[in-house]
């Protein structure tokens, strides 16, 4: 249940660490970098305190990070979401090219896995039937066999 205290609870930066599963260094780069969406509050002692929010944010960048985004096309989506209302079209056509790029790299993932799979299938019949001597033996045949 989402209570307001569980609303406006803010987060020290182990706590959002964990969270997101980015290293403390990584939450100072981030914040370097201009990543986040809104100004990290602090304590009166100088301690970074996040909202919810932010760590709702964050784990849209791990994932936008992790899926292989750029740098600089994270920074400029995290630019204008600040930014507010207005730039829809742009976050959009930002996102729907890097979806593409996703598309391409798991189509690139599914070619790698068939090969493999497939090479795991001559291994193991190979290894099944005892006749798994000189597979891919370049010292069996002088051509590389």
């Amino acid at each position: 249940m989402v209570t307001t205290e569980t609303r406006t609870r803010t987060l020290g930066i182990g706590e959002v660490a964990e969270r997101t599963g980015l290293s403390v260094h990584a939450l100072r780069f981030y914040e370097r970098e201009g990543l986040l969406v809104g100004p990290v509050r602090r304590t009166t002692g100088g301690r970074r305190r996040y909202a919810p929010v932010d760590v709702d944010w964050l784990l849209i960048c791990v994932k936008l990070r992790e899926s292989g985004m750029p740098l600089a096309d994270l920074k400029r989506f995290a630019e204008l979401v600040r930014q507010g209302p207005g730039n829809e079209a742009e976050r959009l056509a930002l996102l729907d090219v890097h979806r593409r790029r996703v598309e391409e790299r798991i189509q690139a993932l599914e070619e790698c896995r068939s090969v493999i799979a497939g090479k795991v299938g001559v291994y193991a019949e190979h290894l099944a039937r005892g006749e798994a001597g000189g597979l891919w033996d370049p010292t069996a045949h002088p051509s590389g066999g």
